[in-house]
């Protein structure tokens, strides 16, 4: 059975994600942390595991492709975490949090999948998640940034390490988008205003944006793509609109 796993289930590009898949017909499985947040949404299997330990993401690998007689063609990874607060105001904990979330669940992730694929003798697809931050510098971000960082670094190690083995793996590096976990970021008008006003092209980031782009990354249509991050931030990375009196 070909299908795709998506972690992070319950979040809002995850959502959008799944949503997108099954419009085109494909299967997915969906990976979160609380089972329960699962239990509306449609898919051909569903677990929960905590995928920044080891043992974690090898026992929720190990659980979908013996649910579902193959591993998944191809993962998209949406699990993470943010913090706001500049380096004076980070503590220890919330520092390895962040990198638990992120660094460490893609990590230990990647290593399942592909233990997997190779027992399979088997190609596929790992899409990642970093940030705008990771590339540009923004006030306020540097545990999320040296976390996402990492992300980029590990897409471009991995995309070489497997290129022989026919897996491909490419990150997304967004821009702030409207999802749960950022909503009151944008949740008056005055505020998301602003957010807007930094992105050349005028407007936050939604859920779908993502959702689009890593379906096509996911898919055969991208099979010439890897070790690629690919920023989508309405321009905020690359363009300088003009300012005008």
């Amino acid at each position: 059975m070909q299908y795709v796993l998506i972690t992070g289930a319950s979040g809002g590009v995850a959502r959008a994600l799944a949503s997108k898949l099954q419009a085109q017909g494909q299967a997915i499985a969906l990976l979160g942390r609380d089972l329960t947040r699962l239990s509306e949404l449609e898919a051909a299997w569903k677990g929960a595991a905590e995928l920044s330990q080891e043992a974690g993401a090898e026992a929720a690998l190990d659980a979908v492709t013996q649910a579902l007689g193959a591993p998944p063609a191809g993962i998209v990874h949406c699990v993470g975490s943010t913090l706001i607060a500049p380096i004076q105001r980070t503590n220890e904990a919330q520092y390895r949090a962040v990198m638990a979330a992120n660094i460490d669940s893609a990590f230990f992730l990647a290593r399942a999948y592909v233990q997997q694929l190779t027992k399979a003798r088997a190609g596929g697809s790992l899409v990642l998640f970093s940030s705008v931050v990771a590339g540009t510098g923004v006030a306020n971000h540097a545990a999320i940034a040296a976390a996402k960082g990492a992300i980029e670094s590990l897409t471009r190690s991995l995309a070489a390490d497997w290129s022989g083995l026919g897996i491909r793996v490419n990150c997304i590096a967004p821009g702030l988008m409207r999802t749960p976990m950022t909503e009151r970021m944008v949740a008056n008008e005055a505020s998301a205003r602003q957010i807007a006003a930094q992105y050349p092209l005028g407007r936050h980031g939604e859920a779908a944006d993502a959702a689009e782009l890593a379906a096509f990354l996911v898919s055969p249509a991208s099979a010439w793509i890897t070790g690629q991050v690919i920023g989508l931030d309405g321009g905020f990375s690359a363009v300088r609109p003009l300012v005008r009196s």
